[in-house]
């Protein structure tokens, strides 16, 4: 079996990343390549927890442009995050890796209800687990759900899966000259107001020395440098 650095892994993914080159709805060829990385990830030995976003179906703050009411629209974007966990069960189980899919909202019928010693008892298992409906309160994001499930099941490391290669000084897609930082800590993040994650998440991580890898998932085989240790993204801590 292959050394790792972690033996037990959050891995946070935003809508957009299911989105793949559609940028809205689900694209099934990202999903796919998405999936093999996990499972090579799974195939070294490493207890995975996805966390998934729903961005690229429906944003639960966006709603609000539109006039709708901030908690119907935030339920709404819970249950976007569960339409991509079953995408991705579906993806991950083609590919012979065992599966459960736990929502922090009810939805008896696909899923089960996120119990913290179910989802560990499915990690020692050795099946993947993927964490969907985000806390199950409106007002919290999927990365506060992330970190708040990598100190309930005892994460080593919260891995924030995104399409740039880590934290920058600025936006890099608008700042040309933006710096990439390989290392930054809590405070610097919360004090220059760098939103890779937000405040809320940001501190339960600080607060629990729970430590966050934001790197770029897109680039097939960062998933598993980072897993083995390697210096990919940024390392926040």
């Amino acid at each position: 079996m292959v050394k790792t650095k972690y033996k037990r892994v959050v891995l946070k993914l935003s809508g957009e990343i299911f989105g793949g080159k559609l940028r809205h709805g689900i694209d099934a060829e990202a999903i796919d390549l998405l999936a093999d990385e996990v499972a090579q990830v799974h195939r070294m030995g490493v207890d995975i927890a996805l966390v998934v976003g729903g961005g690229n179906i429906f944003r639960g703050i966006s709603g609000t442009k539109f006039g709708f009411d901030r908690v119907a629209g935030d339920y709404m974007g819970m249950l976007a995050t569960v339409i991509n966990a079953l995408a991705m069960q579906v993806a991950l189980e083609r590919l012979g890796i065992e599966t459960r899919v736990l929502s922090a909202i009810v939805v008896e019928q696909v899923c089960e209800p996120f119990i913290r010693r179910r989802a560990i008892r499915h990690l020692e298992k050795r099946r993947i687990i993927i964490l969907a409906g985000g806390t199950g309160n409106p007002y919290f994001t999927t990365d506060t759900a992330a970190t708040l499930r990598a100190v309930e099941i005892g994460a080593d490391v919260i891995l924030k899966g995104t399409k740039v290669e880590g934290v920058y000084s600025a936006d890099p897609m608008v700042d040309s000259s933006a710096k990439k930082y390989d290392h930054i800590t809590f405070q610097e993040l919360l004090t220059k107001n760098l939103r890779i994650m937000d405040a809320t998440s940001i501190a339960m991580a600080r607060e629990n020395k729970i430590p966050i890898i934001v790197f770029n998932i897109t680039v097939p085989g960062n998933l598993i440098k980072v897993v083995r240790g390697e210096k990919i993204g940024t390392l926040v801590e």
